[in-house]
């Protein structure tokens, strides 16, 4: 009798190199989104103008794929060979560009092929709103299904080919000892308890490594505060609210009289966009400014304060970092110049304020390793703190280094955020 071992063999390892390849091209698809997300979202959008410009055909502005490597791997360099489009692209936005020397050309192209291809979202309003964690999705639970469908088809094929063995066994007169049932089987057994024992420490790990972090948090303020509006559309400074964001470790909420010095006069909202919250529902812009009015005992008819009716306003606190965490507003925003949409995002474009940022350890890591230093130039330009490193501007003279990152002058060191 024909031996159905080797086929059911072939057959198994078929189905599997099948789904692992299928499921490999389906990953690698989204590593394009994620690269992105990752490196280039706070700062560039694929259609609108944040930070950098607009992303998407970004390829057609620049057909050399070389060029456009050089450019996202190292952009000092191509900006001193003279290029006149990446020349004019500085001057336009006036802000350097983080420098990605590790990323790969297939990460890179992964990046462009996922802007090329993204499309605009729809208009805000109702039924056009889209739940952001469903956006944001990565399928997880999807590839945990397949993948146990998989470890199914995979029992029932072994379990075929132990009675197509038998089988095989009986016609040749070969004796065999009575087969095992599966969940007796101790290779089973065995396998099964890896499986729980991995699944079980992967599950455990990402959220201990998880605890705490509140990436997407959104919640519902007490009044309906629309950066988009006021940083947005009227372009109000992020330094007129936040005004310590410069000069201390805090950049805090706005005292109320901040608003007032606007909305003494201004007491309705009619000229504006229509707003909306998360859910889609419309949003009474005049009776915020009300509300407003409420918690300052402002009675805009006389225009005068009656302080005993005033109270404070319980805002619900977005961007927490553990105790033991040393963070520096000023540190980031004056000395090294790191723009507000580098950590908060597109803030100017959001009505309400949501964690763009993990705010995680390695996140910020990264960020060390990546950002360069403004060191001062032959000129004398950039921040004279950096004067002091003799080594790094030899180097930099020699041409040994082509600059200094963060992690370059400590950044990257336990102490420099725990102490």
């Amino acid at each position: 009798m024909t031996n159905h071992r080797p086929t059911v063999k072939r057959l198994i390892f078929s189905i599997l190199l099948l789904s692992l390849f299928s499921l490999g091209n389906r990953l690698f698809a989204q590593d394009g989104k994620a690269l992105f997300q990752t490196n280039c979202a706070s700062c560039h959008s694929p259609f609108k103008q944040i930070i950098g410009p607009a992303l998407k055909g970004a390829v057609d502005r620049i057909p050399d794929k070389n060029l456009l490597h050089d450019w996202v791997r190292n952009n000092t360099k191509v900006l001193a060979s003279g290029n006149p489009y990446f020349t004019g692209l500085y001057n336009q936005f006036k802000v350097p560009m983080n420098t990605f020397p590790s990323m790969t050309n297939g990460e890179i192209d992964a990046i462009f092929k996922y802007v090329e291809a993204a499309q605009p979202p729809p208009p805000p309003g109702p039924g056009n709103t889209v739940d952001n964690k469903e956006q944001e999705s990565d399928n997880t639970l999807l590839y945990g299904i397949l993948t146990l469908i998989l470890a199914i088809i995979m029992f029932v094929l072994l379990q075929v080919n132990s009675s197509l063995k038998k089988l095989s066994d009986d016609k040749e007169g070969i004796p065999a000892a009575e087969p095992v049932p599966f969940y007796r089987n101790k290779a089973y057994i065995a396998m099964l308890i890896l499986v729980v024992f991995v699944a079980g420490g992967y599950l455990v790990v990402e959220g201990a490594i998880g605890l705490g972090r509140q990436q997407g948090y959104q919640p519902e303020q007490p009044i309906f505060y629309s950066h988009k509006v006021h940083a947005g559309i009227n372009q109000i400074s992020c330094l007129y609210c936040h005004s310590n964001a410069m000069d201390s470790r805090h950049a805090t909420v706005p005292p109320l009289n901040v608003c007032m010095n606007c909305h003494a006069a201004i007491n309705d909202y009619t000229k504006g966009p229509q707003l909306y919250r998360e859910d889609g529902s419309k949003v009474d812009g005049t009776a915020e400014i009300q509300k407003l009015y409420s918690y300052t005992g402002f009675d805009p008819k006389t225009n005068s304060y009656n302080l005993a009716n005033a109270k404070p306003v319980q805002w619900t606190k977005i961007h927490n970092l553990p105790d033991h965490v040393f963070f520096s507003h000023a540190q980031h925003t004056k000395a090294g110049q790191v723009q507000c949409q580098t950590c908060h995002g597109p803030i100017q474009e959001m009505d309400e304020v949501r964690q763009f940022a993990p705010l995680s350890m390695g996140w910020c890591i990264n960020c060390h390793r990546t950002t360069k230093v403004n060191f001062p130039d032959s000129s004398g330009n950039g921040n004279k703190f950096y004067s002091i490193y003799e080594r790094f501007h030899k180097d930099l003279k020699n041409g040994t280094m082509d600059s200094v990152t963060v992690e370059n002058i400590g950044g990257t060191e336990c102490q420099k955020c725990h102490y």
